[in-house]
């Protein structure tokens, strides 16, 4: 030490003993780093408070500079500023090299007129934040020319003491701003009295040099007034700083036309002063990231050195950088300590988490808890209250008022009383505005209000139930979303079961929530609240669960589907069916419109989970290790993470600027990697979304990417058009790899088990594996050589090789090419076993089980299908999607398979619990004879076969031998009691019905029938065929007369009496025959393209016809002009119908649009249509392909992707009834108008009878 300095102290020691407080110095030289903790013990063993200054003292006198300095800085910062003073005129000079090693920082300018100041040094530990101090220094700039006020404002414990200092750390600034100097004065919370010796400290320390003598001031009004002068004279241009202004009252008394910058908790304080006003709102605390790195500096070790607790701990400091400081300093003492501080954190035991640094408080929680005593006492009560928050959540100030039983008005006062002192934050963005508690604000009221949680829980609920008596609230706002979302969690919290049973056993619940934030948040709350709800009845809460996740597809659309409608179709025991059918029968008597799913026992739901998580198709989707995550992406262009238990959103990312066409995890679920026909690879965040790297090396549309299976060395692999494949290592900007080989597109490439291989296939029609430590071709296959019979047809075999999996044990590896699966043994390269599919189809995708011998199979024919190897025979049809399936992949323990699709779903399937393939599935072709009180469907099933069912009960009453050639159309006979099926080769049979007897069989037709009908008595049947001809069969004798004369395929035919006939055809035309004699009776030219549908008036004067032309008309049996051409359809005119008064036309097109007219002018009454196109971009998920009116003419009944009903008066839709497939061809309805009959795509038979 200087012997000024040492001479100086010893001359002041007797008044120092005297005054001095040593362990509120010590705390600042402690964190100065001037002391250490040793020391400072051995001082607060001193008995009385003078022993304790002398021994501190001592200590100093036997140190340098620098604790003459910290001495100095801790004795202003305290309040001692006249025996500072005393100190001040022997301050050691610092060398620019040695003071570059101080903890100060700055220039010996800087460093000389901050100590003269008494502003604070730099914190043992101190970790630079640009962008606040940046902030700050801009608006101390605006005090260059005039006085004013720079507020810092935020929470306890986000450092602005530090970024005050540290921005006025700079000399730059100073001397453009504040050449007069800068002067630091610690406020706090204070009395009159408190705030008097305050100022007069600052009187004396700026008047200290004066001779003039003057006694301190007796008033606060006094002390303003002396500051008011000093100020203007002695410091025209000073910047004079208060740390921690509670008070408007006390920020009032500096208000003596200066500069000032401060820092608050209470943003409102500044409403009390005069002068520009200028805020910095330090609302956030430190990354994760910085935090360690402050940990790493207090226990001196390097962040990567930290041990496994280290992030925890800063997780558990929600960003705080004095629990932070606490927490470090504490382990800089105990560096054993980890588990212990991280246990205390979790715990919230924040009385534990003592002070070893300068802060103002001896505990974390006293922190906490100063600020909420400045408050009034209901006040207080009004902010505890928020304890019954979830954390992370934002609440709309509606919410608070319900559980403080206030006005709205009156609790957005409040809400604004907190923010301004920052026991709250607001969040501007949003109208109306929310609010929300930081982490560790809420943490301490938690821990605070522990036993009175429940209670308040309680409390939230029962105000909840008095204000929305009437029912759940229906309105879309933050308020209403706020109690859809956390209901639950103030029910389960509250322990008020018998309330949550009642919620989330509730069909209304389901309803609302449903339609205001979509199903998966939904079938969260049944996972989350699954253990409590169980205890009630773990069979309700499958019911619930299993309705949403089936048909939770459908409940995001817009419109929102009537949740009654589905409910209906739950198994007669769920207790969601229980509810619905309830409600059904309610809501009939008021006229609504419902349907019972009579055949649905017949049949079993495959899918476990189904998930709309893109705008478009689904090209890729796969689990994340631990299989808790789904990624997928599209032609939306996205990314999408989502819970594989509920479909839940998780991330969303705008990935690419083209097509996202793959998406992979790496082995730690860290990453996600995607590639695009863009031409790019990136990999992100799987976390937050955040964009990790872009790489661009390839010249084409990159088809699939793959991470290795190991987290041993992390690679990427990517395969693309341009015939290369690639390896990353993500930790580098390029390829570490490039492979060479192939000679067309790289469809497909996947790492071996133990990432030794890598196999890839191509359109070049082989299979490679690569050695992955060299990047060598191992081993190629030729899989054109397993197509014998196509080798003289290179044109088909483009892409030939679509994709490609290896075992689990890694001893095989199979790949897929156009409709076939080869299985080869990797060692020799030999075939295994091969796996067929039909023709028809095109397999996209293929993957091993992990747990068994089975193979799934995704094809462009809308199913999956599971085969097992060592049977070679398939075991299962997954059927369910409504489009190509693009993508199967099993989860890693082989449980649960999923699959993607052009219609927009995510699919997942129980592996054990899919149906057997011997469950057959019917064609749509069918046929339904309503007679008396019963009803016979028979269709022809996927198997060329005949199928006659009771129309009850979905039982197989017939079913016949499989037939040569596909079944197109089939055809009942009450009397004779005969069934007709009709095929693709031309041949007609008539069967005994139900003994399957052939009475006949009918040959003529060169090419496949379309349409066959008995006529009413039996005896003669119909048929038309794409031979152009019609053929009327007495099918007794076998005679047959032909009617020829159209020049295209016959659509189909109607009778129009016992002796005529209309016909339509591709050719455009519709003809009327005699069938006695076979002649054409009259031809009508009726439309440039194919006719498509028509259909005779009930009063038999007039015939419609539909065509692809976009039009429909209206003709007369008289004459061959068209009465009316009925034009406005955007596409082709697929279906017509006329209503039983014959005054009105239905006409639908292809869009999904169905257009009434009125016959008798041919005007336009309706349009019935969406408000919005659905998924399937249509007005009715698909083409509009058949129309029914109800007896009375009232209704309309019409299918395309799915059936819907209307009010034909308004155009307005009265219930749609989602089919498990789409694409219906039609629906038959039984004569009163109260029986359905449909079959969709996949094959489901549906029978649909109207409630009530």
């Amino acid at each position: 030490m200087d012997e000024r300095a040492r001479s100086c102290l010893l001359s002041s020691r007797s008044k120092l003993e005297q005054d001095i407080k040593a362990s509120y110095i010590m705390d600042h030289m402690v964190s100065d780093g001037v002391l250490n903790t040793d020391e400072e013990e051995k001082v607060k063993t001193c008995t009385s408070r003078k022993e304790k200054a002398v021994a501190l003292l001592n200590l100093i006198l036997k140190k340098d500079n620098y604790a003459y300095i910290s001495f100095y800085n801790a004795l202003l910062h305290e309040g001692y500023g006249d025996l500072a003073s005393m100190l001040q005129k022997d301050l050691p000079l610092i060398s620019p090299a040695a003071e570059k090693s101080f903890l100060d920082g700055g220039t010996p300018f800087v460093q000389t007129i901050l100590c003269e100041g008494g502003v604070p040094q730099r914190p043992v530990v101190f970790v630079y934040r640009p962008e606040l101090i940046n902030c700050i220094r801009e608006k101390l700039y605006k005090l260059e020319n005039s006085f004013g006020w720079v507020a810092v404002f935020g929470m306890a414990g986000f450092g602005k003491s530090v970024l005050t200092a540290e921005a006025v750390r700079d000399e730059q600034l100073i001397k453009a701003c504040f050449p007069g100097g800068v002067h630091w004065l610690s406020v706090g919370q204070l009395d009159k009295a408190g705030l008097l010796v305050k100022m007069q400290s600052l009187c004396y320390r700026l008047d200290q040099d004066s001779q003039s003598g003057q006694r301190s001031p007796v008033t606060i009004e006094e002390a303003r007034d002396r500051l008011r002068f000093l100020m203007v004279r002695k410091y025209p241009r000073s910047l004079l700083i208060l740390d921690d202004i509670w008070d408007s009252g006390v920020l009032k008394a500096f208000d003596i036309q200066c500069r000032v910058l401060f820092s608050t908790r209470d943003r409102g304080v500044t409403d009390s002063v005069s002068g520009k006003k200028y805020e910095v709102s330090v609302d956030h605390g430190l990354e994760d990231d910085k935090a360690l790195e402050v940990l790493a500096l207090f226990v001196n070790k390097k962040v990567s050195a930290l041990p496994v607790q280290a992030r925890s701990i800063v997780q558990e400091c929600k960003g705080s950088p004095l629990v932070v400081s606490l927490i470090g300093a504490l382990l800089r003492e105990f560096p054993d300590r980890w588990q212990y501080y991280l246990k205390q954190l979790q715990n919230k035991q924040f009385k534990r988490i003592r002070k070893s640094s300068s802060y103002d408080y001896d505990a974390l929680d006293q922190a906490m808890s100063v600020s909420i005593d400045v408050l009034h006492e209901d006040r207080k009560e009004y902010y505890k209250d928020l304890s019954v928050l979830e954390k992370d959540v934002k609440v709309p100030a509606k919410v608070l008022s319900i559980l403080w039983d206030l006005e709205p008005e009156e609790a957005e006062d409040i809400l604004q009383e907190f923010v301004n002192k920052s026991l709250l934050f607001r969040d501007c963005n949003k109208r109306p505005y929310q609010y929300y508690l930081h982490d560790l604000q809420l943490d301490f009221l938690t821990e605070q209000n522990r036993y009175r949680l429940k209670d308040l829980h309680s409390k939230m609920v029962n105000l909840y139930q008095n204000h929305y008596k009437k029912g759940h609230p229906t309105v879309a706002d933050e308020e209403c979303m706020y109690w859809f979302r956390y209901l639950a969690y103030h029910m389960a919290h509250g322990n008020l079961r018998e309330e949550l049973y009642s919620l989330m056993f509730s069909l209304d619940w389901v309803k609302a929530k449903a339609q205001m934030m979509g199903p998966a948040s939904l079938i969260n709350d049944y996972v989350v609240y699954k253990d409590i709800l169980d205890e009630e009845n773990s069979t309700v809460r499958d019911n619930f669960q299993e309705f949403l996740s089936l048909n939770g597809h459908h409940l995001s659309q817009k419109p929102f589907p009537d949740v009654v409608q589905m409910g209906l179709c739950q198994p007669d025991s769920s207790e969601v069916y229980r509810q619905a059918r309830l409600k059904a029968e309610q809501e009939t008597k008021k006229g609504a419109f419902y349907l019972e799913w009579i055949n649905k026992s017949s049949l079993e739901s495959l899918s476990r989970l189904i998930v709309r998580p893109h705008k478009g198709a689904v090209y890729y989707a796969c689990f994340s290790h631990n299989w808790q995550q789904i990624a997928s992406c599209g032609s939306d262009k996205t990314l999408q993470v989502f819970k594989s238990q509920t479909g839940e959103k998780l991330l969303e990312v705008q990935a690419h600027d083209d097509d996202v066409l793959c998406c992979a995890f790496s082995p730690d679920d860290k990453l996600i990697a995607t590639c695009s026909a863009d031409k790019k690879i990136k990999v992100w965040n799987s976390q937050n979304g955040n964009l990790l790297r872009t790489y661009d090396e390839h010249s084409e549309q990159v088809n699939h990417c793959q991470f290795t299976n190991t987290s041993r060395k992390i690679l990427l692999a990517t395969c693309s058009n341009d015939n290369f494949i690639k390896l990353w290592n993500t930790n580098r900007p390029g390829s570490q790899n490039t492979m060479f080989g192939h000679f067309g597109p790289v469809n497909h490439c996947c790492f071996s088990p133990d990432d030794q291989y890598l196999a890839s296939c191509s359109s070049d029609g082989t299979l490679k594996l690569w050695e992955v430590h060299t990047a060598n071709e191992w081993k190629s296959i030729d899989i054109l050589d397993f197509f014998p019979s196509l080798t003289d047809e290179p044109k088909e075999l483009e892409e030939v090789v679509r994709c490609s999996a290896w075992s689990s044990d890694g001893t095989r590896i199979m790949a897929a090419a156009k409709n076939m699966v080869f299985v080869f043994d990797i060692e020799s390269a030999t075939l295994l076993s091969e796996i067929k599919t039909g023709r028809h189809s095109t397999i996209q995708s293929c993957d091993f089980c992990p747990s068994s011998q089975l193979v799934a199979i995704a094809l462009s024919h809308y199913t999956v299908e599971l085969w097992d190897l060592e049977s070679n025979k398939k075991v299962a049809d997954c059927s369910g999607h409504l489009s190509w399936v693009h993508c199967v992949r099993f989860s890693p323990d082989g449980s649960v398979l999923l699959s993607s699709s052009d219609d927009q779903t995510v699919r997942l399937w129980e592996t054990k619990k899919v149906h057997p393939s011997s469950a057959v599935s019917l064609k749509r072709d069918s046929d339904v004879l309503f007679h008396h009180n019963e009803i016979s469907v028979v269709a022809p099933d996927n198997r060329k076969r005949l199928q006659l069912r009771n129309g009850k009960t979905g039982e197989v009453i017939y079913q016949s031998e499989e037939q040569e050639s596909r079944i197109r159309c089939c055809c009942l006979s009450k009397d004779p009691q005969a069934a007709v099926l009709a095929r693709e080769d031309g041949t007609v049979k008539v069967l005994e019905i139900p003994s399957g007897n052939t009475l006949c069989t009918l040959t003529g037709h060169t090419k496949t029938v379309l349409h066959c009908q008995f006529t009413p008595d039996g005896q003669t049947l119909i048929t038309c065929s794409e031979d152009t001809t019609v053929r009327v069969w007495d099918w007794k004798s076998l005679e047959c007369k032909v009617l020829k004369g159209h020049s295209e395929r016959v659509k189909r035919f109607r009778l129009l009496d016992s002796s005529r006939l209309l016909s339509w055809s591709f050719d455009g035309t519709v003809k009327v025959w005699d069938i006695v004699t076979g002649e054409m009776i009259q031809d009508y030219s009726c439309h440039q393209g194919a006719v498509l549908s028509c259909d005779v008036s009930p009063n038999g004067r007039t015939f419609s016809s539909a065509s692809a032309d976009k039009s429909a008309k209206i003709w007369s049996f008289d004459s061959t002009s068209a009465l009316h051409i009925l034009n406005g359809h955007k596409d082709c005119v697929r279906s017509c119908r006329f209503s039983w008064d014959n005054q009105c036309l239905a006409t639908g097109d292809d869009n999904g649009e169905i257009r009434i007219w009125c016959v008798l002018n041919g005007s336009l009454l309706h349009i019935c249509a969406r408000e919005n196109k659905d998924s399937m971009e249509s007005l009715h998920g698909g083409w509009v392909t058949d129309l029914h009116f109800s007896p009375d003419s009232k209704m309309l009944v019409s299918t395309g992707g799915y059936i819907k009903w209307w009010d034909v008066e308004k155009g307005e839709s009265l219930q749609t009834f989602y089919t498990t497939g789409t694409n219906l061809k039609g629906i038959h309805v039984s004569p009163d108008f109260k029986t359905f009959v449909t079959i969709d795509n996949i094959g489901v038979l549906y029978i649909l009878c109207k409630v009530g």
